[in-house]
């Protein structure tokens, strides 16, 4: 998250409390990876807390390796396989079902060249204009095309979705994604993970939802 250390561990600390909240609407086995998704965006928002504090502290050199590689592990690896993944889990419609499966290929394909890339080229977080600016030598010509499908992968199926409310979810993360874009091209990373955490708690909502659609259904029969 941008801004300070106090800012990322209370954002934290907040989205944790919201992850708690998700998993009591957890009625089926099938919402649990989905409900985990708040806690993975927490563990970015802590870890960056971190890597604020190393940043100010060059005695705290390990702590920011550390930490920046966790952060972008979820950030690069993990989101695009746990957001098709954890759709389709959900998903109950057969065809769409089918069509999320190619997202989630891609994105596991996306993963493999984003763990390749943290392995190969040395990450060297900077705080540049009250931001973390996470400069890489990943290959150029690659940058664009990567991040389109990051987008496409993470975005994409929660429109294709049909589970209530989940496409609001998508509108959510895109708006975020294209403001990030926007007005902090070189700190995307780090700035729209922020907003992907705050609308994370619309997943408390979806799963809400379900969970009464659940209950009606119940009672019908």
């Amino acid at each position: 998250m941008c801004f300070s250390a106090g800012a990322s561990f209370a954002a934290g600390a907040v989205i944790t409390a919201a992850g708690v909240a998700v998993t009591t609407k957890v009625s089926k086995p099938s919402q649990r990876l989905f409900a985990c998704l708040p806690f993975l965006f927490a563990i970015q928002q802590v870890t960056e807390g971190f890597i604020w504090l190393a940043l100010q502290n060059p005695d705290y050199a390990v702590l920011e390796k550390i930490n920046t590689y966790i952060f972008l592990i979820v950030a690069d690896v993990l989101w695009p396989v746990m957001i098709p993944l954890s759709v389709i889990l959900l998903e109950e419609n057969g065809k769409k079902r089918k069509i999320i499966r190619i997202f989630l290929y891609a994105g596991i394909f996306l993963s493999l060249y984003y763990s390749t890339c943290l392995m190969l080229f040395r990450i060297n977080p900077e705080i540049i204009n009250c931001h973390i600016y996470y400069a890489g030598a990943f290959p150029q010509k690659l940058m664009l095309p990567a991040f389109l499908l990051y987008i496409t992968v993470t975005v994409t199926p929660l429109f294709i979705s049909t589970v209530k409310r989940m496409y609001i979810l998508g509108i959510l993360m895109f708006a975020g994604c294209v403001v990030s874009v926007i007005f902090y091209t070189r700190n995307v990373t780090s700035v729209w993970c922020f907003f992907a955490a705050i609308i994370s708690v619309v997943i408390y909502w979806i799963l809400k939802g379900a969970e009464a659609q659940r209950q009606r259904g119940n009672d019908l029969s």
